[in-house]
Formats: structure tokens, sequence, C-alpha cells
């Protein structure tokens, strides 16, 4: 290869490297927005107990609302499709830091681009006008897609391995939040003492929250495969909901809903300061 090939080659990476950098910063700030409405939405149902659907949909429904409600759901599912680039990106090349290229770090990035991927292609298809993914369509979808795997041979396993499994990835979320081992990801060396109390702050409490609600997901699963009724299942409305019926009451709920406000504003802040 001659030296100008070289050098192409080399300024063909920097291109394809900085796409896939700003696609991932496009991608935080899009899970950002949605944690933001998700967040307020059960900030809501907390306060007041009212009908809104805190979930994917009911922000949606929300930002349909709006003036500029078509753009803004476009932008963010492109911007969601560009983590899911990201992600996929990280399991065939690997992921930023020492342990990046790790087998076990690839299949978590492939997991992530799989979540990213049905995420951005239901926004978009919000967008575009399929307004099934709209509000309560996460409780409906669990119920159904639970449904359809009781009905397989030994679907009472499918679903209890699925749920047990994102039982486990909520107290995980929430265990990593907690240790604050997203600093990992950051570049925490050049943040400023007031930035890193930001992202600590809500890292530690939006990554609690979060991982409690998927904790919850998980374990109305389980439920749902021990007694056999796919109606136990819960989508990501029900779960926030539920918090209300454990001793704590609607505190509890309260806590885990500022907890996803939080982890929105966390979001932005990865935007800004992830290690790509």
């Amino acid at each position: 290869m001659t030296t100008a090939q070289g050098d192409e080659a080399g300024t063909g990476r920097e291109v394809r490297d900085e796409a896939v950098r700003a696609s991932a910063r496009a991608g935080f700030a899009a899970r950002g927005v949605l944690y933001l409405l998700v967040g307020a939405l059960a900030v809501r149902v907390g306060l007041t107990g009212t009908g809104d659907q805190a979930d994917r949909g009911g922000a949606l429904a929300h930002i349909a609302a709006t003036p500029v409600g078509a753009v803004l759901l476009w932008a963010l599912g492109i911007g969601l499709a560009g983590m899911a680039l990201w992600r996929l990106s990280e399991t065939f090349l690997g992921a930023a830091g020492p342990k990046g290229d790790k087998a076990h770090r690839r299949a978590l990035s492939a997991a992530r681009c799989v979540f990213y991927a049905v995420s951005a292609f239901l926004v978009l298809s919000f967008a575009a006008g399929e307004r099934g993914s709209g509000e309560g369509s996460t409780d409906r979808q669990s119920r159904d897609v639970t449904a359809r795997l009781l009905e397989l041979p030994g679907g009472r396993w499918w679903v209890g391995a699925v749920a047990v499994g994102v039982l486990a990835a909520g107290l995980w979320i929430a265990g990593r939040a907690a240790l604050r081992k997203y600093r990992d990801h950051l570049t925490w060396g050049s943040l400023t003492r007031y930035q890193r109390r930001f992202m600590d702050v809500t890292g530690a409490a939006g990554g609690i929250g979060r991982g409690l609600v998927f904790a919850a997901l998980g374990f109305s699963g389980v439920q749902a495969a021990t007694a056999f009724d796919p109606s136990r299942a819960k989508g990501m409305d029900d779960a926030i909901r539920s918090f209300a019926q454990t001793p704590a009451g609607p505190w509890l709920l309260l806590a885990v809903a500022v907890g996803l406000v939080l982890f929105g504003a966390f979001s932005f802040g990865e935007a800004k300061w992830h290690r790509l």
C-alpha cells in the first residue's frame, strides 16, 4: 500500500469513527429525553394518581401533542438508531477501554444493540403513524409476548428464563450505579468538581431507579411464569405503579420516578462525557 493509500484509509477510518461517535452522542441525548418524560409522568402518577401512562408510549404521545412533535419523534427515533449503530460497532470492533475487546463486553454490546434497535423501530413506527406503540403499549406488549411464549412447548420455562434475566439485569444495573461503576466509562479525569458531582448524583440515583424498574419487570415475569398467567406480566407503566403497593407506598413510587428523571439528566451528561 502506498503512503497516499494509507493516508486515505486512515482518513476513512477517522470519518467512520467520528460518525459512530456522533451517533452514540445522539443516542444518549434521545435516551435522556425519553427518560425525563417517563420520569415526569411517573412523578405525576405518584403525586396525583392520574391515569397518565408512565412508559415510552406515554412519553411519545405527549411529544406528538406539541407543535413540533413530528420533528421531535423522528429525531428521537434516529437518535436511538444511532445508539444501536454504536453498540453494533462495539460488538464487532470492541468497546473503548482496556477490556473493551473481551468476549463478555462484546456480547453485552450485542444485547444492547438489539434493545436499542427495537426501541428505535418502535419510536420511528410511532412517528410514521403507527399508534400501536402509543400509551399503555409496554403493558399490552408484555402481556401479549408472555401469552405467546406460554403457548409454546416449555413456555413456562422460556418466560421464567427471560424474566430471571431481566430481574438480574435490573439488580446489576442498580448495583453498578450504587458502586459508581459508570465512572469507568466517562472521561472522569477531565471533569470539573461540579461536573463530577452532577454525574455522581444523577448516575447513582438515576441508575438505581432505572435498575429497580427493570427488576420489577423481571419479577412480574417470574410471577407470570409461576402462575402460568400472562396477565401478571407488567410493562413499564404497571411496573412503576407496582411500587405504590409496597409497604413504602407512594413514597417509593415517587423515589423511583425521580430516579428516572435523574437518569434522563445523566444520559445528557453521557452524551457529552462518555468515553467513545
